[in-house]
């Protein structure tokens, strides 16, 4: 019997333990198929990059706005640094964001950075 309660007691927190993750909608409804600055790259930005890369945050290249992230997705190594560490360190600092984000910026700068 009392094995039985040790059992019934791991089970539950097994499963309070791994119905608990902390993703957001974003993170888990995939990727967009046409993604463009304002709806979709700009909100990743804004919450994962400005803190630091604004004029405020003082790191270059500075990303608050259109012209300013295309030009680091284009011309600098943005995308690299996002998506894996083979150009400097990984950005956000904070950690590696979820691939969907990536794979929107990825697929913006593919499609020719609409706005």
């Amino acid at each position: 019997m009392r094995a039985l309660k040790i059992i019934i007691v791991l089970m539950i927190a097994c499963f309070i333990g791994f119905s608990c993750e902390s993703q957001t909608y974003t993170e888990i409804s995939g990727e967009v198929a046409n993604p463009t600055y304002t709806d979709n790259v700009k909100p990743i930005i804004v919450n994962n990059c400005l803190s630091c890369h604004s004029v405020a945050g003082g790191e270059l290249p500075t990303m608050e706005t259109y012209a300013q992230v295309r030009d680091a997705a284009e011309n600098g190594n943005m995308i690299c640094r996002i998506d894996d560490q083979s150009c400097g360190a990984v950005m956000p600092q904070s950690g590696r964001m979820p691939q969907t984000r990536i794979n929107t910026i990825k697929k913006w700068a593919a499609n020719g950075y609409p706005n």
